[in-house]
């Protein structure tokens, strides 16, 4: 028994789904998003959830991010309340002599449309009282922020079901094949076919490809996060390596660690973090920390997401990166074009998966 579909959607994430949402826009059936546990259970559902454009480099990389975090506004208008907050974003540096690189990096994004100020301790102090008056200063950028990962994901998945996109999940991908311009999706619950096919699988799109003979270069990289009680408003951006959610719970930390898919936390680096968090904001030192948890980070080989026509294969795409969060809105959208025109609106010939040939 197979059930045929025009689209099918592999992974379930922020990536997948905004994919899945954003298509459907364009076409109103056809569509199913198949996810091995639950859309959130996995890197989406652990993360701080920055929508970031600052400090990203290089320049045409950040000037891709700031795209996608301009279409939020109106993404939140259109699937409904996210938590979106553009909070502006700091960046702290505490050795004057990084204040060079901090201009060299505010001069190469001037050049393609990005504003970042370079701040000295005073304005640094003026904006966010609570940073270490140790501070010597800080990048800012009024375009940075954060959004509630989990009203994300629910959101893209509901619009997505009134546009009549069909999920399954807890069904994991057992085996793809391809035959006679059409692909076989063999999973645990059932078999299906479609004619476009999009691995969207964060941190397994590796595996994937795998099954069908391609190696899709993603690495695993595990982040771990402090997360304090909820404590009364008192951050006004969001800090790289910290913020503050609406709740008032301070979430801390931006650990990178090769870990493969192990979601352990370890005391090493709950140590670490927390000192960074104290380091950054010293009346943090007297907040309790009620949780910890990890998430890994589906990361290209290079860096880059890996988006777009898998060469050699028709109707195979590819989308595969970090920053999910931030990029699902343009990847969504890029995607979309993509598959229903044939071209995309911003060039991603250089998130080609064909550089690493």
């Amino acid at each position: 028994m197979e059930t045929s579909y025009e689209t099918i959607v592999i992974g379930g994430g922020v990536v997948g789904n905004g994919i899945a949402y954003h298509l459907s826009e364009r076409y109103k059936e056809g569509v199913l998003v198949l996810d091995k546990k639950y859309p959130m259970s996995g890197t989406s559902g652990s993360t701080q959830a920055w929508v970031w454009v600052h400090n990203k480099t290089p320049s045409w990389y950040a000037e891709f991010n700031m795209y996608s975090a301009e279409l939020y506004p109106y993404l939140s208008k259109k699937i409904g309340d996210v938590e979106y907050k553009r909070t502006g974003g700091l960046s702290p540096f505490f050795n004057e002599s990084d204040r060079e690189k901090a201009k060299q990096l505010a001069e190469s994004y001037r050049k393609i449309g990005i504003k970042i100020k370079v701040l000295s301790r005073d304005e640094v102090l003026k904006k966010e009282p609570s940073i270490n008056p140790e501070v010597a200063g800080a990048t800012y950028s009024s375009i940075d922020g954060n959004v509630n990962p989990f009203r994300l994901i629910d959101m893209y998945m509901r619009a997505a079901k009134k546009n009549s996109v069909h999920y399954s999940t807890y069904n994991k991908v057992t085996a793809i094949q391809k035959y006679e311009g059409k692909y076989i999706v063999v999973s645990d619950m059932e078999t299906y076919v479609c004619k476009n096919l999009i691995l969207a699988g964060g941190t397994w799109t590796r595996e994937l490809g795998g099954m069908l003979g391609i190696n899709i270069p993603v690495n695993q990289l595990r982040g771990q996060i402090l997360v304090s009680e909820p404590l009364k408003p008192f951050l006004n951006y969001t800090i790289s390596g910290l913020r503050q959610a609406n709740n008032g719970e301070v979430l801390m930390g931006y650990s990178m660690e090769k870990a493969g898919f192990n979601r352990a936390t370890t005391l090493d680096v709950i140590q670490e973090t927390a000192n960074m968090a104290v380091h950054y904001v010293p009346s943090l030192r007297k907040a309790k920390v009620v949780r910890a948890f990890s998430g890994i980070r589906a990361m290209p080989e290079d860096g880059f997401p890996i988006l777009g026509k898998i060469p050699g294969f028709e109707n195979l795409f590819v989308a595969a990166t970090h920053s999910g969060v931030t990029l699902s809105p343009l990847i969504g959208t890029l995607m979309t074009e993509l598959l229903v025109d044939g071209e995309t609106s911003i060039p991603i010939d250089r998130y080609s998966i064909s550089r690493f040939n």
